[in-house]
């Protein structure tokens, strides 16, 4: 912390937020309480927050405020207003609390109490908050947007799979990927045995053709499907066909949206690219390309990284990188005990991202793959060894980052 900001900074304010109302504590530099309010959760209550901190100091950089979520309303709302927002992860905070009370009481008032004197006393568990470049905001949504959509596509496939083997088992001989479009497609035209008897072999063929499906023939395809079909109950196929439209109508439009979501994020990627660094947080222009040029990094991978760590990649951090992304270790020591045991603290996107950055690692990189078969050799598990790759390729990010070189695939080292 600079030493200038640590004389500036005159009152400590502490936020308990809420979904309806929001209870604040106002404290001076020696910590006596100046001021308890609450306010509602709204446009007026927000700027009458704002309007009660500046009553109280000289001017709002004067004023550090402390709260426990990193984002939302009310840290957009106090940071426009030109106030000093620190965050705090909510565990921290739990253990805080217990300095105040140790029989373990707690209340919105006591919460925005502590936050506010433990800003004062132990700024440095605290971390700043800074405005985020609106492009990374829309990034951010975007990725998160089609990571649901990939799990809603996930869901409703499992939902296909399920129908179709109740009285259609043939047709899963085709694909794994239930819910393909061009899969959907052809149940559309063949929703029952029946139908596929009475298919032409022409209407395949344009089918497979449309989409580009190479693996298969159109004799393959009605071979399968004129396969015996099992005996069913009277109805039990009808039944199953109105369940089957129902998920191909909703696979339809999940899949149109991936679609655009896919494409906003190879936009926004790109237009993140061309942000001009403006402080410590900011990402240079050829940090994108960098990471885009590592193995097993694709639209992704690289959208999550890029709106949910972009703090940490603008500053190089490694060690904050993989805590925050769970690849660190977790040591308990006391006495002659010494266990090392996985990291559940993580940050739930970054974590999966690195697993499959790393999984896809394995794959396509020799240097990545040695060192997941030396891991898994030394007796460790494959989540384990992932670990240790995904370890491995976030350093190499940073060292990468750090001297603005690209990834050289066939020597394994870094290229200008």
């Amino acid at each position: 912390m600079a030493e200038h900001e640590q004389e500036t900074i005159a009152w400590f304010a502490g936020v308990d937020w809420g979904s309806e109302r929001h209870q604040v504590c106002l404290l001076d530099a020696r910590g006596t309480t100046v001021g308890e309010r609450e306010f509602p959760h709204s446009g007026e209550g927000l700027a009458e927050l704002g309007d009660w901190l500046l009553s109280m100091a000289s001017a709002a950089s004067t004023v550090a405020v402390a709260i426990e979520v990193p984002h939302g309303p009310v840290v957009d709302a106090l940071i426009d207003r030109g106030f000093v927002v620190y965050a705090i992860n909510p565990k921290q905070l739990d253990r805080l609390r217990d300095r105040f009370s140790v029989a373990g009481a707690k209340d919105d008032r006591r919460d925005a109490y502590v936050q506010a004197d433990s800003l004062r006393t132990d700024r440095r568990l605290f971390r700043r908050l800074q405005v985020a470049d609106p492009r990374l905001i829309e990034l951010r949504a975007w990725s998160r947007l089609a990571e649901e959509l990939r799990a809603e596509r996930v869901r409703l496939g499992n939902r296909v799979r399920h129908q179709l083997w109740r009285y259609y088992p043939q047709m899963l001989k085709l694909t794994n990927d239930l819910a393909a479009p061009w899969f959907l497609e052809l149940w559309a035209i063949a929703s029952t045995p029946a139908k596929a008897g009475r298919l032409r072999k022409s209407t395949v063929e344009r089918l497979l053709k449309q989409h580009r499906i190479r693996r298969l023939d159109a004799e393959t395809v009605l071979r399968i499907l004129r396969e015996p079909a099992i005996k069913v109950a009277e109805g039990v196929a009808e039944a199953a066909s109105i369940h089957m439209r129902s998920l191909v109508a909703r696979l339809c439009v999940v899949n149109r949206e991936l679609r655009e979501a896919e494409r906003k994020l190879d936009e926004l990627c790109t237009a993140v690219s061309e942000i001009e660094q403006t402080s410590g947080e900011g990402l240079q222009r050829r940090d994108v390309a960098i990471l885009r040029s590592m193995p097993g990094i694709g639209r992704i991978n690289l959208g999550t990284l890029l709106s949910e760590a972009s703090g940490p990649l603008s500053r190089r951090d490694y060690e904050g990188l993989r805590t925050l992304s769970g690849a660190a270790p977790f040591t308990k020591r006391s006495g002659k005990s010494l266990i090392v045991v996985r990291r559940y603290a993580a940050h739930v996107r970054l974590r999966d991202t690195v697993y499959h950055w790393a999984r896809v690692a394995t794959q396509r990189d020799p240097k990545c793959r040695a060192r997941y078969t030396a891991l898994r050799k030394r007796g460790h598990s494959h989540g384990r060894a992932l670990r240790g790759v995904a370890d491995r390729l976030l350093a190499l990010a940073c060292v990468l980052l750090q001297r603005q070189t690209l990834f050289d695939p066939y020597f394994g080292r870094s290229t200008t």
